[in-house]
């Protein structure tokens, strides 16, 4: 199936702005003669002489100051990778569990925010276990990936085409290249479902095939990639989890962070100052409707709103001397992008929070832009109202939970 009419297809999802390789050749190079270089590909990958490229790692600085290590693959790598994906994706579809929402057609974090709060809302849960898996993309394990994709892969080439970018080096900064024996192809597109696989087999197949059939009362499982949470009805049920999770994950060479898994009561009534926890990027916590009834509640998380914050400001930072209108335009969108994923019903004060300071922010940069101040209040607020700057709103659909409970 890796032919040169799937690579040609699969050539449109290639971001042609994107930062190119350790072969230095760009999308927009590629494309200029793009049929020949598939054409190329296709051959040496009949041949078997096509070698996967070292991937060139960057560092882009962290909202805590520390620096995140990325890897760029080369670009003819990249459309390689999409094309397996998409057969792997075409394969695994059938066998992924409805709890895994991570990097998946047709679903993502919003769709395991509803259904965790569908769950608890009408389930009866009372304690969750809050997990987190110490850098899971760095220590998949490559010998038991393998015999995980050969399960359902009777296809000993294209197995080993992904090992081959499991095994491709990494082309440090200072020109050290680093050999991984662990872990998923830094920055390759095929590392989400590669990842996927890896804890279907691990997790999910686990939790519900063996784990869960032994549980006293409900119990259920939510991932994301690799963020996820389980809630169980009784405490002996989330104990019991909690002490086997840490054994099951370092079969496979997975450790957990002690620090940030623990089980937390999560009943209706909670003990002041307990029964809150957070998954992706929100904490949830029991409180009360306008009947006065016990009602599920979302809001952003503290950590995620500071860190939020902190990135808005390095934007003004960075782009301090844009043109006013394109400043506001980009604005705009990165207004839209926070509402769009936070703007859940019961949230509206976290999102004026957060538009708040952003303002504030902005206002002080801008007026950095010379010696002189160039705004009072009263002027910036002209402004704003002027290139119709994004108010908070609630984005997400206002559908009743009961109806998808």
């Amino acid at each position: 199936m890796l032919n040169q009419e799937m690579l040609l297809d699969r050539w449109r999802f290639i971001r042609k702005d994107a930062a190119y390789g350790v072969d230095q050749v760009s999308a927009v190079e590629y494309e200029q003669n793009l049929e020949e270089n598939i054409h190329n590909l296709v051959g040496r990958l009949k041949r078997g002489s096509y070698h996967a490229k070292l991937v060139r790692r960057k560092y882009i600085p962290k909202g805590d100051g520390g620096q995140r290590p990325l890897g760029i693959p080369a670009t003819e790598d990249k459309l390689l990778q999409l094309a397996v994906k998409r057969i792997l994706e075409a394969i695994y579809e059938a066998d992924f569990m409805r709890c895994s929402y991570g990097y998946r057609p047709n679903v993502g974090a919003q769709d395991a925010v509803h259904k965790l709060t569908v769950k608890l809302q009408f389930g009866s849960y009372h304690y969750v276990v809050e997990a987190d898996i110490k850098s899971f993309f760095d220590n998949v394990d490559h010998e038991w990936m393998v015999w995980m994709l050969q399960e359902r892969i009777d296809d000993r080439p294209l197995v080993r085409l992904i090992k081959k970018w499991l095994n491709a080096g990494v082309l440090e900064t200072d020109g050290k290249v680093i050999r991984p024996v662990t872990g998923t192809p830094q920055g390759g597109v095929i590392s989400p479902i590669l990842a996927n696989i890896y804890l279907h087999y691990v997790l999910d197949l686990w939790f519900h095939k063996v784990f869960k059939k032994l549980c006293r009362g409900e119990a259920c499982l939510i991932r994301y990639a690799d963020d996820f949470v389980a809630a169980f009805e009784h405490q002996e049920d989330a104990e019991r989890f909690y002490q086997t999770l840490g054994e099951r994950l370092q079969k496979f060479g997975l450790e957990l962070s002690a620090a940030k898994t623990r089980v937390i009561p999560f009943r209706r009534d909670p003990p002041k100052g307990g029964g809150r926890f957070e998954f992706l990027g929100f904490e949830f916590y029991w409180g009360k409707d306008r009947r006065g009834q016990p009602h599920l509640k979302r809001r952003t998380a503290r950590k995620r709103l500071r860190a939020s914050l902190r990135r808005f400001t390095r934007w003004c930072r960075e782009n301090l001397n844009l043109e006013l209108r394109k400043l506001f335009r980009w604005l705009n969108a990165k207004l839209r992008g926070y509402y769009n994923y936070y703007g859940v019903v019961g949230n509206y004060r976290s999102l004026e929070q957060f538009y708040r300071q952003a303002i504030r922010i902005l206002f002080k940069w801008l007026n950095r832009r010379s010696q002189r101040q160039s705004y009072n209040w009263l002027g910036f607020t002209v402004l704003l109202e002027h290139y119709r700057v994004e108010k908070p709103r609630i984005t997400w659909p206002t559908k009743s939970l009961s109806s998808v409970a």
